[in-house]
């Protein structure tokens, strides 16, 4: 037998190549993110035309699901940091829970700015609490992060008690309000924001009302990106680029990395994994106490009792959704909020939304089918028919839907994620520096 009919390189027997643009569909690459993303606006702006639901694409949900989405956003950077170290937060909660107390009483005592830095130093003294439970005393990571949970709740109750008298405008489940406000960002022109007092145009809002095709989607997105944003959000966004430049172009981002995929592997090369550990989790009690402060200090102005409302949960979510990268993490919490913030301004745009999931669900099964995925391709199939019924027969989504309707995403992205998701091979599991393995 020749080499030809072993190797199979003979054009008689090579396998038929893929396409151009299915290679760039099935890739992962930057061209890939670009086609889907601009595919799923496309689809978004036919909907919005055929239902006439402007509130899919305007500028007061872009806004709200902007403010929605940063403390989600910060507790999925929490999780990305803390398992690209090796350790598994679920603590998160707890850290924000530091985060609005603390953000809250130092809002009110000395103003946002320093509220917000006290809310991230809380939160990473809980991160490094959760640190010498899981790295010193070698504690289960789920055992420890729940405690914080538990003590995070129950602490800030007590503090409460003892420091929001009724004399002070406060009370055990709520702080006194703060003093100011986090200054917000109006961009000139694009958003009609002021200079030195004189109103600019307002380019975007007015391309907003128009009825064009893509136009008005556009500007209705960029607009609520511009518009009345808080500088707390704009530092928030800005953690993304910076979490993904430290992680994967410095040496201290590989060491982190390697502590995460193989922390005796990385000893042995003269990594010091455990402070390592330390710092990385302070980190990301630093960014789950941001998120607490943003709840406590931009979404409201005073510390309120269960304001976390489980986002750091939600937040852990966006990790793995995210596939343990920034960007990815970003792109999660803006799903999650743009649902949040569609039952806070545009209930009535819920049933509109089930024709756009509907059409994602048929070009899924469409894909799927072309790559002979046929489980996926019915599975798609069969989704989209649902929504389809249901966009038909519901003209309106009851409350408690509406109020569920982000966890209830959350449980469906985590159940139809994709399979090649792939945590930090050594998160959660138990390592102690020096030690054979």
């Amino acid at each position: 037998m020749s080499t030809t009919e072993l190797t199979g390189t003979d054009n008689d027997y090579s396998a038929p190549q893929p396409s151009r643009l299915m290679t760039l569909l099935t890739k992962p690459s930057g061209m890939r993110i670009m086609i889907m993303a601009g595919t799923l606006f496309v689809l978004l702006s036919l909907t919005r035309m055929i239902t006439d639901g402007n509130g899919l694409t305007s500028s007061g949900t872009m806004s709200t699901t902007l403010r929605v989405t940063t403390p989600i956003l910060l507790a999925g950077l929490a999780g990305l940091w803390a398992e690209r170290v090796g350790i598994v937060n679920i603590g998160i909660e707890g850290m924000m829970i530091l985060g609005t107390w603390f953000g809250g009483w130092g809002a009110w005592k000395y103003g946002p700015w320093v509220g917000l830095l006290l809310a991230i130093i809380a939160g990473s003294i809980g991160g490094l609490l959760h640190a010498v439970a899981v790295v010193r005393f070698n504690v289960n990571h789920v055992i420890s992060g729940v405690a914080i949970n538990l003590f995070a709740f129950g602490a800030m109750r007590y503090l409460s008690e003892l420091v929001y008298t009724p004399d002070t405008g406060g009370g055990i489940s709520k702080s006194p309000q703060q003093q100011g406000a986090i200054p917000r960002l109006n961009v000139p022109f694009l958003a009609g924001g002021e200079i030195f007092g004189w109103k600019s145009p307002d380019m975007l809002g007015w391309l907003e009302q128009k009825r064009f095709f893509l136009v008005p989607d556009l500007a209705g997105m960029l607009r609520g990106l511009l518009f009345n944003v808080s500088w707390a959000s704009v530092i928030a966004l800005l953690m993304v680029p910076l979490s993904a430049w430290i992680l994967w172009r410095t040496r201290f981002g590989l060491r982190v990395r390697s502590s995460g995929e193989a922390p005796a592997a990385a000893e042995t090369l003269g990594v010091k994994v455990t402070p390592l550990r330390y710092f990385a989790l302070a980190i990301s009690g630093g960014f789950a106490g941001f998120g607490g402060g943003f709840l406590a200090i931009v979404m409201a102005n005073y510390y309120q009792q269960g304001q976390t409302a489980n986002r750091g949960f939600v937040g852990l979510a966006t990790t793995i959704f995210g596939n343990w990268r920034p960007t990815g993490v970003l792109g999660g919490a803006a799903l999650f909020g743009f649902a949040e913030a569609l039952q806070l301004v545009g209930r009535d745009s819920l049933p509109k939304l089930f024709l756009f999931l509907a059409s994602v669900g048929a070009l899924a099964a469409i894909l799927s089918l072309v790559q002979h995925k046929v489980v996926p391709a019915i599975n798609g199939a069969i989704a989209s028919a649902i929504l389809l019924f249901g966009y038909f027969t519901i003209d309106e989504v009851p409350e408690p839907l509406t109020k569920a309707a982000p966890y209830l995403l959350t449980l469906i992205v985590l159940a139809t994620a994709s399979q090649r998701l792939r945590p930090p091979a050594h998160a959660g599991l138990p390592y102690r520096s020096g030690e054979s393995h």
